[in-house]
């Protein structure tokens, strides 16, 4: 058994019915009063059922897990809705790129794509990006997936390779993302993101270094924690400062001059070396993006083997909440005039803070339900809240566990009994 405390505002009756743990498959008796389980709450179909999504269908398998929840915001856009918070981020920081990044004929040297389709295959989402099969990220109870084959993207990285393979190498990508995630006010199983990524051939990178026509982008040595085994390091350390550079170029546009920048080194599997940059906002060190040099087998891969590039990629939704001093995430998604109105301004770069639109206090409650013995995740139970509860359920926080030190003995006795909690909860 399972306890976990939920919080909400507003007005929200739902039951919930879970199975005990040992009950035996196929024996299944509805409640008397209660809702329907979790499944019928989700696009899960079994095989032979097609789901129509942005005009395509797709047949369903056991893969397929897209909640109600998550389907009604596929579509939405909000980072191409105008003076929307995420709209204002994203025309910001094209507005940054177009005017300090011009091609040779005065052009904006950076391409920008907000409108592709966020259904991907698989393929696209992992093994594009170089995600081995065995990789935790590829886990069914963290992704949305429309079956084996396609899913909702976990990333804007996703487009990268194709983008590439189409022979651009300047380019933003700006989407929504799928992750199933926990409830809280950071974290929502829709949110947005904003993926930069820039090639450079030799000349270009080496062009006003002293020598640099004797510079090689390329060797074959050993990897290391500094770059990657087909790099050379003077090639390496340009990239990464230029990757820098543009980037603090980038935070000081949205945050004002004078800010407190540091860089921590990380892992992904699609850059080497990566990094996460930092910056100290109002005392606190907040973590705003990811980047790295792209790994050189995924830029050969799309064709662009005389090349090489760096990649970053950043949430919108984290940079509004940190500029606008939003404090939960869910409100991206609200229809209140109240909020909207907030964000029409005349200027993208006029500074907004936000108002608080309810000084209610949340109600907290206490629940306990059975789990199933397999095939469950935490991620499940986030999704039937959802699902049910909509936006009104603001945290989701486990609180106890238990498990009955005689559990073999009861099932052995009432093998086709079995215990359900109903549990309710009014304002």
């Amino acid at each position: 058994m399972i306890c976990s405390t939920l919080r909400r505002v507003g007005h929200v009756h739902i039951y919930l019915v879970r199975k005990a743990s040992g009950v035996s498959k196929g024996h299944h008796q509805q409640t008397v009063g209660s809702r329907p389980a979790a499944s019928e709450f989700a696009a899960r179909g079994a095989s032979g059922n097609v789901l129509e999504l942005l005009g395509k269908s797709y047949p369903q398998d056991n893969y397929s897990n897209l909640s109600r929840k998550v389907l009604s915001r596929v579509g939405r856009n909000l980072h191409n809705q105008q003076h929307h918070p995420l709209w204002l981020i994203k025309e910001r920081v094209k507005e940054h790129f177009y005017q300090q990044y011009v091609g040779r004929f005065g052009t904006p040297l950076f391409s920008v794509y907000d409108d592709l389709s966020p259904v991907v295959t698989t393929w696209q989402n992992f093994d594009s990006l170089l995600i081995p099969a065995d990789h935790p990220s590829r886990k069914k109870g963290d992704n949305y997936y429309v079956n084996g084959t396609h899913m909702l993207r976990a990333h804007t990285s996703a487009h990268q390779w194709d983008l590439l393979r189409a022979g651009l190498d300047a380019f933003l990508v700006v989407g929504d993302v799928y992750r199933r995630d926990q409830i809280d006010s950071q974290h929502y199983p829709v949110f947005h993101q904003l993926e930069g990524v820039r090639l450079f051939s030799k000349h270009e990178l080496f062009t006003g270094i002293k020598d640099g026509e004797s510079l090689q982008l390329f060797e074959q040595s050993s990897r290391s924690a500094y770059k990657q085994e087909t790099h050379t390091m003077e090639a390496t350390k340009l990239l990464e400062f230029d990757l820098k550079q543009t980037l603090t170029r980038l935070v000081t546009h949205l945050f004002g001059d004078g800010l407190d920048i540091r860089w921590v080194d990380c892992y992904f599997p699609f850059t080497h070396p990566s990094f996460e940059m930092e910056i100290n906002f109002h005392g606190e060190w907040l973590e705003v993006l990811g980047c790295g040099v792209m790994e050189q087998q995924l830029v050969n891969s799309a064709g662009a083997q005389d090349q090489i590039g760096w990649a970053f990629g950043l949430g919108l939704e984290r940079l509004a909440m940190i500029l606008y001093d939003i404090p939960d995430i869910r409100l991206f998604w609200s229809e209140d005039e109240r909020f909207l109105k907030q964000f029409r301004v005349s200027d993208i770069n006029q500074k907004v803070k936000f108002q608080p639109l309810s000084k209610y206090p949340a109600v907290i409650n206490d629940i306990s339900f059975w789990l199933p013995s397999e095939n469950y995740t935490e991620n499940d139970f986030y999704d039937l809240v959802r699902t049910i509860g909509g936006d009104l359920v603001e945290k989701v926080e486990l609180i106890d566990k238990f498990e009955h030190p005689k559990i073999n003995v009861f099932r052995l006795k009432q093998p086709q009994k079995q215990l359900s909690t109903v549990v309710s909860w009014n304002r």
